[in-house]
């Protein structure tokens, strides 16, 4: 019952998140389309690749992967201990990828699924696994297709702080977006 309710709860956040959003910037045609910004200036990629920006004023492309003032700087969502429950802090960001992957058909992100090291390997397998298909679930209900996010799970075995503190499990405890050449 328990997960049923907060199933129905990221459903309906996410919805709200859909119908709030902005314009893709796809033409029906599939191909990416210059997004207008506020300013009325149209704003293009010179890789192709444009999509509007979710929470911010005009649009930003792959580049935008690099940029730190850009909400797709952002590619690690961190997790609650024994939770695959993604925050609504980090619901922004995930948005913001389904945006970018939404508008761009040929783009594809790998979830790397991690865990800390308190539980067994095959625990933290699976652990690392939930929390990755929760964000594939987010990202694919604000429109990213299912054929462009691949998923894998690391668990235990890919820490990023070797310590044995909650300060290092903290850190464990993610979601990495990868995104090929990036």
């Amino acid at each position: 019952m328990k997960t049923i309710l907060k199933t129905t709860s990221v459903f309906f956040a996410c919805a709200m998140l859909v119908a709030c959003g902005t314009s893709s910037g796809v033409r029906t045609g599939g191909e990416p389309a210059a997004v207008e910004d506020r300013t009325g200036a149209a704003a293009g990629a010179e890789d192709g690749v444009v999509t509007a920006g979710v929470g911010t004023v005009g649009s930003f492309t792959l580049a935008e992967l690099n940029n730190p003032a850009s909400p797709l700087f952002k590619r690690v969502i961190y997790f609650e201990y024994d939770s695959d429950e993604v925050a609504a802090e980090d619901r922004e960001t995930v948005a913001a990828h389904a945006r970018l992957l939404a508008a761009n058909p040929g783009v594809t992100v790998t979830l790397e699924g991690h865990a800390d090291e308190r539980g067994s390997r095959e625990y933290n397998i699976g652990l690392g696994d939930r929390r990755a298909q929760a964000v594939r679930k987010l990202l694919e209900f604000q429109g990213a297709s299912n054929s462009q996010i691949l998923t894998v799970s690391y668990g235990e075995e890919r820490p990023v702080a070797e310590g044995h503190d909650e300060s290092a499990w903290r850190l464990n405890r993610r979601v990495e977006l990868v995104y090929p050449g990036q």
